[in-house]
């Protein structure tokens, strides 16, 4: 379960990951960072938010690259 608090917190990771990774559609940021959220269940929920960005970016960095790399080909 999460607060609202966090769950906007999250919706602000959407949006500022959407704005550093505008090659990736927004409907993929979304999912990634939702599916990223999910694994966090634990009873401590302060940081989550901040997880959640970080594991977020670096997935989409990835998609980043595999889209640059198929481009490149």
């Amino acid at each position: 379960m999460f607060t609202m608090d966090e769950h906007q917190a999250v919706e602000h990771v959407c949006a500022q990951l959407g704005e550093r990774f505008p090659e990736v559609p927004a409907v993929i940021v979304r999912r990634i960072v939702h599916e990223v959220h999910s694994r966090f269940d634990g009873p401590v929920r302060a940081y989550v938010p901040i997880l959640v960005e970080r594991e977020a970016k670096a997935r989409l960095a990835v998609v980043v690259r595999e889209v640059h790399d198929g481009a490149a080909r």
